[in-house]
């Protein structure tokens, strides 16, 4: 009974897992849309570029070694540059390229 318990929770954690990997698809596929769109404002192109370099970069701004400072500065510096793209971008194509996105 408990082997069935903790089958059942691997499960539902791989079954959630795999919906986190599949949004993620999704909202790369979304980004890289609006980069390559040529409606795109040059500033929000940067600001993406910018993005892409920080998160995929070995080399980090405030270096990991120190205490939480280290680590916290790619989940706040990513996300903010992604919110201030998008704000950037005209509203038509944020909604053009997000249903490119979701056909695939």
């Amino acid at each position: 009974m408990l082997e069935r318990e903790r089958w059942l929770r691997l499960m539902r954690c791989y079954r959630r897992l795999l919906g986190v990997a599949r949004r993620l698809r999704k909202e790369v596929s979304f980004h890289r849309l609006v980069l390559c769109d040529p409606r795109t404002p040059r500033l929000a192109r940067a600001f993406l570029f910018i993005t892409i370099a920080c998160a995929m970069s070995p080399i980090d701004i405030i270096p990991d070694f120190l205490p939480v400072i280290g680590h916290l500065d790619d989940a706040i510096i990513v996300p903010l540059l992604v919110i201030a793209a998008m704000r950037l971008v005209p509203s038509e194509v944020i909604e053009d390229c997000r249903q490119r996105a979701l056909r695939g």
